[in-house]
């Protein structure tokens, strides 16, 4: 459903655990996607996306600002993601286009919220000024189990950046990945759970199908 007329174009998000293999997914994703579209989908991510966003995600990501308090990190999520939506984001959807962001507010709710433990209806509340209102249409989540996602950023340590999440012991990210199942449980109509433990291909099968559906009406064979 789009957002009260707001728009004309359709914000897609991905989101997941670390570890799920988002990145990969959509590296995948995208020139299938593209193939059946009129217009290209506009691949950005969150935080970052911007100028001014990339220098907050910077801050927020360094690994030896360890001295950061989490309200303060939820904070910086939010402005970074505010000036990413006026400047990429909307204007983009106002022109028809299809967005596909790399994260959005399911990921604060999820990583601040229940993985810092400072409340997912305070972050849930700080997103919802700084988005003014903003929700994504369909939202595709990469669900695997912590331990999972944990052995795979292990594995491919010298192939990814290390940040400030990198440091969080396991109960971090269990809290994290409870959070994303509650948020799906929660919006079944928008949130689309995929099994991310799968073969790449059929993870990239999976989501170029759910996308199909959506996308009915922009689709081309």
């Amino acid at each position: 459903m789009r957002n009260g007329g707001v728009g004309v174009g359709q914000l897609i998000t991905f989101e997941g655990p670390d570890g799920a293999g988002k990145t990969s997914v959509l590296n995948g994703l995208m020139p299938r996607l593209n193939a059946h579209l009129s217009q290209p989908a506009l691949l950005t991510r969150e935080p970052g996306g911007t100028p001014i966003a990339e220098q907050i995600r910077e801050l927020i990501l360094d690994p030896a600002n360890t001295a950061m308090d989490a309200r303060t990190e939820a904070l910086l999520y939010a402005a970074s993601r505010r000036q990413h939506l006026v400047e990429v984001i909307e204007p983009a959807l106002a022109a028809g286009r299809v967005v596909i962001c790399d994260r959005f507010v399911d990921s604060s709710i999820a990583y601040q919220g229940a993985g810092r433990g400072i409340g997912e209806d305070a972050v849930r509340a700080i997103n919802l000024f700084a988005t003014a209102g903003r929700q994504p249409d369909l939202t595709l989540y990469l669900d695997v189990p912590s331990a999972v996602g944990l052995a795979r950023i292990k594995a491919h340590q010298g192939e990814r950046q290390y940040d400030r999440l990198d440091q969080e012991k396991e109960a971090f990210h269990l809290r994290v990945r409870q959070a994303y199942l509650d948020l799906a449980a929660a919006s079944p109509t928008r949130i689309h759970t995929i099994d991310a433990t799968q073969p790449l291909p059929q993870v990239i099968a999976e989501c170029l199908s759910v996308l199909q559906q959506h996308l009915v009406s922009d689709w081309q064979s």
